[in-house]
């Protein structure tokens, strides 16, 4: 183990997890892993590659055999055992993700309750796994249509949400019979080896969850051999647009089940029925939550030209009180930092490209002192289509504001992407809302509201940001296959 001061040392795990055994690579590489908020190391990892994901796949395939014929009652009870075990220990495994991810320590608990509620719902969806009887065509026949388990699903998940989207994906195969091979995101593989160590302490049987490590550079043969083996049935990730579209390519060759949740670009459009104080407290949790680095995150932000000045004065003034920048194992910390350099570099890029091109900069624009990994929470007026801060995702603490006029012309700027994950719009006009809810091209609408994520609902998106649904009783469908049964000489 390694020495972390502000994390839980005796859940920071330095080796992999594959067959209900802490492993290293075979060839004895490592990578570290370090705090984005300081650039200290916290610890070192296993560097696996091919040789090492194989091994992986193929001890899940062997679980498989067992864990496919055991009943959806006792892989409920485990799953719930898991639940728990989260539950008890989520302020140190939030430590944990802190550490490694930046994110405040209060929205690091936030996440953990989240992702634990996954095992929670998945654990009773398990037992909901219903088929059909199909009513006869014949006397001397009956039909039926029966739910299993897909097969070995690899998973790959992504450092922003380390802990829930890890839940999100692997509780829904477990509960569906399936085994798990996933790879983390290199920037946060500690979340995902506790929550391997608490599924141990719940019960799971050696090689239904194993999770390998991998530095970026192993990162692409890795992903590739998930998506080629014939021994994995089903590929579940959640990353980027581009990396989603190599995946699928690689995935054609033996005809995966894909499941992916890709970028967005949200709008964010506030019209002037909108009621000005929720228009205004639901884009500060849309836009700066997780210092602006979620796939659902407020992009653009769209104000009707009669609430425009009031709105952008009263979101000025509600950054000015609300966002704290720093480390976020500070209790103050509202806005720790980008994930790394590069992050940084988008950001600055975005902004520097909007101001170049027009765009008013009324609020921060550039580094902060905290650190290198931190930016100053963001202002932009006059942003226009042009801009990349309007084309792209910035995954950033920017919120890039656009004037319009009509509803027509808004919801024709919202929909011009090819993302298509999530959007919201804030009106009190009952025909206006139906009109905009059901005619953006977002598999996620907020209507008067800036926080959307639950386990109870489906989330997705249309277009380029994503194949599936995750979550919700629709979530355990990407893992199984339905299978028609004909009984005939009756």
């Amino acid at each position: 183990m390694a020495a972390v001061s502000t994390a839980a040392n005796s859940f920071l795990h330095e080796k992999a997890y594959v067959n209900g055994q802490w492993v290293d690579a075979k060839n004895g590489a490592t990578f570290q892993v370090t705090n984005p908020a300081n650039d200290k190391v916290l610890g070192k990892v296993p560097d696996m590659g091919v040789d090492d994901t194989q091994e992986a796949i193929q001890k899940a395939y062997t679980a498989l055999q067992t864990w496919k014929l055991t009943t959806a009652k006792e892989r409920s009870v485990i799953l719930k055992k898991w639940f728990s075990l989260v539950m008890e220990n989520q302020l140190e495994v939030a430590k944990l993700l802190t550490a490694e991810n930046g994110k405040p320590l209060k929205e690091a608990q936030g996440e953990v309750v989240y992702g634990a509620g996954f095992l929670e719902w998945f654990a009773e969806e398990a037992r909901r796994m219903y088929g059909d009887i199909i009513p006869t065509t014949a006397a001397s026949k009956r039909m039926m249509a029966i739910k299993q388990p897909i097969g070995v699903c690899g998973m790959i998940t992504p450092w922003n949400f380390p802990s829930a989207m890890i839940t999100r994906k692997a509780a829904a195969a477990i509960a569906a019979g399936c085994s798990v091979v996933l790879k983390p995101a290199e920037d946060t593989p500690y979340s995902a080896l506790v929550l391997c160590e608490l599924a141990q302490q719940a019960g799971m049987p050696p090689g239904v969850l194993n999770v390998v490590t991998s530095s970026r550079a192993n990162a692409p043969a890795v992903g590739k051999l998930l998506c080629e083996s014939p021994l994995v049935a089903a590929i579940s990730f959640t990353g980027s647009s581009a990396t989603g579209k190599i995946l699928l390519q690689q995935g054609a060759s033996t005809v995966k089940r894909m499941s992916m949740e890709l970028g967005g670009n949200a709008p964010f459009i506030v019209f002037n029925s909108a009621d000005l104080d929720k228009a205004v407290s639901g884009a500060m949790a849309a836009k700066f939550r997780a210092s602006g680095q979620t796939c659902i995150c407020a992009n653009r932000i769209f104000v009707q030209e009669g609430i425009h000045e009031a709105f952008v004065k009263r979101l000025s003034e509600a950054m000015d009180k609300d966002l704290r920048v720093g480390d976020g194992f500070s209790p103050d910390t509202t806005q720790g930092p980008l994930i790394n350099v590069k992050g940084v570099e988008k950001v600055e890029l975005h902004v520097q490209d909007a101001v170049s091109q027009g765009a008013s900069l009324l609020k921060g624009g550039k580094r902060h002192p905290a650190g290198d990994n931190f930016f100053e929470p963001t202002l932009l007026t006059a942003v226009t289509p042009g801009m990349r801060c309007f084309k792209e995702e910035t995954f950033g603490p920017v919120a890039s504001i656009i004037k319009f006029k009509t509803e027509a012309e808004v919801l024709t700027m919202a929909n011009a992407t090819p993302a298509g994950l999530a959007g919201y719009f804030y009106s009190n006009d009952l025909a206006q809302i139906w009109r905009m809810a059901e005619q953006l091209e977002f598999g996620l609408v907020g209507v008067n509201e800036g926080l959307i994520s639950g386990v109870e609902f489906p989330f997705g998106g249309v277009k380029e940001s994503g194949i599936g649904r995750e979550g919700s009783k629709y979530g355990i469908d990407e893992y199984v296959e339905v299978k028609y049964i004909c009984m005939g000489g009756i």
